[in-house]
């Protein structure tokens, strides 16, 4: 979380979980970021693309956005676990907001 405040960036969790499980989940994993729920409409993971709607759950996806709200990176999958992509991403932003 250092190096995301350090890139100047908001880090938000979101899925398609019940505001109750992202409470449990969050404790349990100690976050500190807001987590938001997308469970009742499912409407952000639908605008994101990452909705698997036969399985009515979301792909686990990392997105980077810019302060003009363009999505400056992506990460799918498995590989969106590790913040690493995503802080690269941020500070890669970050020095091109600096010059």
């Amino acid at each position: 979380m250092a190096k995301f405040e350090a890139s100047d960036t908001k880090v938000f969790g979101i899925s398609t979980d019940t505001v109750f499980s992202q409470r449990e989940f969050a404790a349990k994993n100690n976050i500190t970021f807001p987590m938001l729920s997308d469970f009742a409409k499912r409407q952000v993971s639908t605008d994101y693309g990452v909705l698997m709607p036969e399985m009515g759950l979301d792909n686990r996806a990392t997105f980077v956005v810019d302060k003009e709200g363009k999505i400056a990176f992506i990460e799918e999958g498995n590989k969106a676990v590790d913040p690493a992509g995503a802080d690269e991403a941020c500070s890669r932003l970050a020095h091109k907001e600096a010059k």
